[in-house]
C-alpha cells in the first residue's frame, strides 16, 4: 500500500505541472472565457498532460521489471490502462483543436485536424501540425495492436515490437509543442520538457543500441 501511495502521489505531482501552467498563463481579468478561450485551453491542458503521460509510459515499459519486482503487479495492469488514457486524452486533444477552429471562424473540419498531412507545408507551422497528426496515427497502430494482440498469431509474436512506435510519437509530440504549443517554457512545465526529451531520447538510444548487439551476436 505504502509504494502504491508514493506512486500515485509522484504522479498526480507529475500531472498537475501541466495543470499548473496553463493556469498560470490565463491572464484573469484580461480575458473573456468565450467558447473559443475554453477550447483553447483545453486544448493546451490537453497537450501538456498527453505529452507527461507518454513519458511516463515509456518510462514505465522500459522499467518495468524492476517496477514489478518494486511495487507488484498492479504496475503493469496501470500501464496497459494508462495508455488507452492517454489515447482517449489524445483524441480529446484533437476534438478541442477543431472546436477552436469552429469557434474561430474556420468551420468545421475534422479532417484537417486529423488527416491533413503536408509535406510542402505553408504556412511553416502545418510542420508542426502534422507531426501531430503523425503521432495520432502512430498512437493508433500501437493501441490497435495492443488491443488485437491475441487475435492472430501473428500480434501475439509481434505486437511489443510496435509499441517501440511509442518513441516517435514521444518525439513527434516533442517538436509538436515547441512548434505549436504557447506553455512549455512556462515553469514549473519548462523545466519538466527538455529534460523529459532528453530522457526518452536517452532510453530509445540504449534500445535501438542493445537491438543492434543482438543482430551481431546472431
Amino acid at each position: 500500500m505504502k509504494n502504491k501511495i508514493i506512486f500515485a502521489v509522484s504522479y498526480i505531482l507529475l500531472l498537475s505541472l501541466g495543470v499548473f501552467t496553463v493556469y498560470k498563463n490565463i491572464p484573469f481579468g484580461h480575458v473573456a472565457f468565450t467558447n473559443t478561450y475554453l477550447s483553447n485551453i483545453a486544448q493546451r491542458v490537453f497537450g501538456l498532460t498527453i505529452f507527461t503521460m507518454l513519458f511516463v509510459q515509456i518510462y514505465l515499459g522500459f522499467f518495468m521489471t524492476k517496477l514489478t519486482e518494486k511495487f507488484g503487479g498492479w504496475i503493469f495492469r496501470f500501464h496497459a490502462i494508462h495508455g488507452i488514457a492517454i489515447y482517449v486524452l489524445t483524441l480529446s486533444h484533437a476534438a478541442t483543436f477543431i472546436l477552436f477552429n469552429y469557434f474561430t471562424g474556420h468551420g468545421f473540419d475534422p479532417f484537417y485536424a486529423v488527416v491533413d498531412i503536408c509535406i510542402l507545408c505553408d504556412p511553416f507551422r502545418e510542420y508542426f501540425l502534422t507531426l501531430g497528426r503523425l503521432g495520432l496515427w502512430l498512437m493508433t497502430l500501437t493501441v490497435a495492436t495492443a488491443l488485437l494482440r491475441t487475435q492472430t498469431p501473428f500480434l501475439r509474436l509481434h505486437w511489443r515490437k510496435f509499441h517501440y512506435l511509442n518513441f516517435l510519437v514521444f518525439l513527434f509530440g516533442g517538436v509538436h509543442s515547441i512548434g505549436v504549443g504557447t506553455d512549455i517554457g512556462t515553469a514549473p512545465y519548462s523545466f519538466f520538457h527538455g529534460p523529459a526529451i532528453i530522457i526518452v531520447i536517452g532510453i530509445g538510444m540504449f534500445k535501438l543500441y542493445s537491438f543492434i548487439k543482438n543482430l551481431t551476436v546472431m
